[in-house]
C-alpha cells in the first residue's frame, strides 16, 4: 500500500514537472472542454470537413461517369404548364420525340414524332422568315 502511494505522488510530481517546463500553469494541466477556444477550433474543423465532403461530392458528380446516373436515353426537350397541376411536356427517346401530358397520379402519352420528320430551324431563320411576311416593304414589289 505505501508503495502504491508513492508511486502515485511521484506520477503526480512528474505530471506538475512536465506542466511547468512547458510554461503552463501546473495546477491546471486540463483545459476546460467547453472553452471558447475549443469551441471555435471545433466550428472551424466542423465547417472544413463539410467544405471537403461537398468539394469532392461536386467532383464525383462532374468528372466520374457511373452508368445509370446522369444523361440517359430519356432527355427532356421542353415543357409548358397547362393548368395548376397539369403540364405537357416533350420528350427526346431513342430517336423520337414524345409529347407527354402530366397530371397529378397521371402520365399519358399525346403524340409520337420522329426526329427525322421534324426539322430543326434556327432562330435566325425564323425571325428572317417573320419578318419577311410581317414587311410589305421587303417583298418584290419595291419601287
Amino acid at each position: 500500500m505505501k508503495k502504491t502511494v508513492l508511486s502515485t505522488v511521484s506520477l503526480l510530481m512528474l505530471a506538475e514537472a512536465i506542466g511547468a517546463a512547458q510554461g503552463e500553469d501546473p495546477a491546471r494541466l486540463i483545459e476546460s472542454p467547453l472553452s471558447a477556444g475549443n469551441l471555435v477550433d471545433t466550428g472551424i474543423g466542423l465547417l472544413l470537413v463539410l467544405g471537403l465532403m461537398l468539394g469532392l461530392a461536386w467532383l464525383v458528380k462532374r468528372y466520374v461517369q457511373v452508368p445509370g446516373i446522369g444523361k440517359g436515353q430519356v432527355q427532356i426537350q421542353g415543357g409548358v404548364s397547362l393548368g395548376a397541376r397539369e403540364k405537357a411536356v416533350l420528350l427526346s427517346v431513342e430517336g423520337r420525340r414524345l409529347l407527354v401530358g402530366i397530371a397529378p397520379g397521371r402520365v399519358q402519352t399525346l403524340l409520337v414524332l420522329d426526329d427525322a420528320s421534324v426539322q430543326e430551324v434556327s432562330f435566325a431563320d425564323q425571325l428572317e422568315a417573320a419578318s419577311d411576311q410581317g414587311d410589305p416593304m421587303r417583298s418584290g414589289d419595291q419601287a
